[in-house]
Order: structure tokens, then sequence, then C-alpha cells
């Protein structure tokens, strides 16, 4: 999965792509290079960052989407607004990337009405404060805890599993020991019996272990998504897709797997 931020102020790629025809451009790119998947997203949930409204986060990702819909490649958008939910749907979206795990009111009916794929996410508190002194007793099970919850509750709402995602969430209300405890065990997240889909790339955890900036963590990032695929991530959210995707060719031929 290929991320396309038509935000000025992603931790990563804050302003690459934050005008439409930009933004149109990196997809092009990001297809040619092999993704599945490209994940739109109008607002930064980077730690510290603050909500825009409704009418700005439409205003930046529904043209984006409606020019991608025509291409090669199934687009999810990045989103916890019920009305950017809808609209994104609308204009051709196949999945709503949820960092609150739709608990927005109004959010589990519009995926529900719409038909399409959800992904779960873990996030504790809110991105402006959800990196102030993060605790669990034990972050693998209590996260793994809340998705099941969000399952449940998403397939209450009518969701069918065959169509729901889940996200672990790293760097969203974790410590650097908590994103490494996930990762080492995230085959224990596979049991709930839907794809696990992991968001390493370029993140804080990977310059804490490597000293490097977020422009330098390229390296980091492919090790990370390995380390994930080998213990059950079926989808991987990258910025260096066609990196990670050769990676990954060579994982699996030497896994044998297709």
């Amino acid at each position: 999965m290929g991320i396309v931020n038509v935000t000025p102020d992603s931790f990563s790629d804050g302003g690459l792509c934050g005008s439409t025809e930009r933004a149109i451009r990196h997809a092009v790119r990001l297809i040619e290079e092999g993704a599945d998947w490209l994940d739109v997203g109008g607002e930064s949930t980077r730690p510290g960052s603050t909500s825009i409204s409704v009418e700005e986060e439409l205003r930046r990702v529904i043209p984006v989407v409606e020019a991608m819909a025509g291409m090669n490649v199934s687009v999810s958008v990045d989103t916890s607004k019920p009305e950017v939910m809808r609209a994104s749907i609308a204009a051709g979206a196949a999945m709503i990337n949820d960092v609150n795990a739709l608990q927005a009111a109004g959010a589990l009916e519009a995926v529900a009405a719409g038909g399409v794929a959800a992904c779960l996410m873990h996030m504790r508190g809110a991105p402006h404060s959800m990196q102030i002194d993060p605790r669990y007793d034990d972050v693998v099970a209590e996260v793994k805890i809340f998705l099941q919850q969000r399952l449940d509750a998403a397939q209450a709402a009518g969701i069918s599993r065959e169509l729901l995602v889940m996200d672990p969430g790293f760097g969203f209300g974790k410590t650097h020991d908590h994103n490494i405890q996930l990762l080492r065990h995230l085959d224990r997240f596979t049991d709930l019996g839907v794809p696990v889909m992991v968001g390493l790339s370029r993140k804080a955890m990977l310059g804490k272990i490597t000293g490097n900036e977020v422009s330098n963590r390229i390296h980091a990032s492919i090790a990370a998504a390995l380390a994930a695929v080998a213990r059950g991530a079926a989808i991987v959210r990258v910025h260096d897709v066609k990196a990670t995707r050769d990676a990954l060719a060579v994982y699996n031929i030497i896994e044998q797997r297709q």
C-alpha cells in the first residue's frame, strides 16, 4: 500500500503532495513502482497534529480519489470523519482506513452502507496528545482486546468480516518499547481472523534505533516491513513502494510464497 498524503504537515512528506496535481503525479509513480493499494489522506495524524474541518479535508481528498478511481489500483482513504467516508466511497474508494477504528458517531453506518472494506486501527488518545506518557500493563494483550471489540462492533453494524482489516497502530499512543513489543509479537494478532496491516514506514521508532532522520530511513523501513510480514502482516503501508516490493520479492521466493 503506497501512501499519498495530500497534506502540508505530515511527519515524513508533508507538502510533497499538497496539491491535487502533485498528489496524482505521486500516485501514478507509486502505481508504476508496483503498489496494489493507494492510501489517500487529507489530514495529518502525526503526534501533536490538530484536526482540520470536514470541508478542508473533502477539498483535499475527493478530487484525488476521483482521479485515481480510473487507475489500475485499489484506493483507500485515511479518515475518521463519517462525512469524508461517505464522499470518498461515492468517489470510488474501496476501503476506509480509520485511525479511530470507526468510533465516531455515524462511522460504522457510513462504511456498512457503502459496502466497502475498513481498516480498524488502535490509537490511545488523540493525535494531539497521544504521545504524552502512554501506559499499558500489557500492550500486546490490550491492543488485541481493543481490536477484537472493534471487529465485533463492525460486524454488529453490518460490515462483513471478509471486508475487515486491523492495524495495531505503531506510534499511535505507544512508547518506543511498546512499538517493539507489538512488532516482536505481531503474530499474536493473526488469530483474530482478519488481515493485519502495519504502518512502520519511516517512523520515529526506526529513527530511535538507527539514529537516522526521517529522510534517511528507507533501509530501516524495509527491514521493519520484512519483519512484519514474517510475523503475519498481510498489508504493509509504505512510502517507498519499489524498494519494499523488491525486498518482499526476494523474501517471498526464499519462503516460497506466492
